[in-house]
């Protein structure tokens, strides 16, 4: 990753943590941004004595917190979250996303929905005109008759693939199920994709994230914008 890109992620996950206050109940989301992100929340409970609590999206992102003194629970410990940061892999000018390149969409989304106030952080290579421009839209799906789910999902996009491992074997998330990546091209109405897939037995989430942004900040190298939906 070029460095100025690195300094943006880090920009945005600075301007992320800002947000943060003594007291909440903050969602963490998973990937390098919310990465970042966590390592600035863990220099602020040392330096500034942040006291919170936190619910991740992910086993690694609740490792990565619980080694920076964040206190994490599970989210039958929370009736609600003050605050969900995560980052997004293309977001368009209507504030919706694609994300789950990491394989956390699942929990994404429930952590995401249970927000009073969503915060996505991405750098300036993330924003485009239409989703699907630039990468492809994962959907999370059950291992049982897997081969059907995907059959039917071929019908939906150019190209499907159930994402593997480097050693060939399937990609298993944290709650033990299957992502196949959907190569959909610009996508023209993401609200109508999103009701087909979701209508297809096996399918438990996708990657189209809809009314889940509430403040996206663009970060680059010298700086960040915060945009209110």
């Amino acid at each position: 990753m070029p460095d100025s890109q690195n300094i943006a992620k880090h920009n945005a996950a600075v301007a992320g943590a800002s947000m943060v206050v003594q007291g909440m109940a903050v969602g963490l989301g998973s990937g390098s941004t919310a990465e970042l992100l966590v390592e600035e929340l863990g220099r602020r409970v040392i330096q500034d004595r942040l006291e919170i609590t936190a619910v991740s999206t992910s086993v690694r992102t609740s490792q990565l917190a619980s080694l920076a003194g964040i206190h994490v629970v599970d989210p039958a410990q929370v009736k609600r979250l003050d605050l969900v940061i995560d980052g997004a892999d293309e977001v368009d000018p209507e504030y919706r996303m694609i994300k789950g390149r990491g394989g956390a969409l699942l929990r994404e989304k429930i952590v995401a929905a249970a927000g009073l106030k969503r915060v996505i952080l991405v750098d300036q290579t993330k924003p485009v005109a239409r989703l699907g421009t630039r990468h492809a839209l994962p959907v999370e799906i059950a291992a049982f008759g897997q081969h059907w789910t995907i059959a039917r999902l071929a019908g939906l996009a150019h190209k499907v693939s159930l994402r593997c491992t480097s050693s060939g074997d399937p990609f298993i998330t944290d709650g033990g199920n299957r992502i196949v990546d959907l190569q959909t091209g610009p996508i023209e109405n993401p609200e109508a994709l999103q009701a087909a897939l979701l209508a297809i037995p096996g399918v438990y989430e996708t990657g189209l994230f809809i009314g889940l942004c509430d403040v996206l900040i663009v970060a680059d190298a010298t700086g960040v914008q915060i945009r209110n939906r």
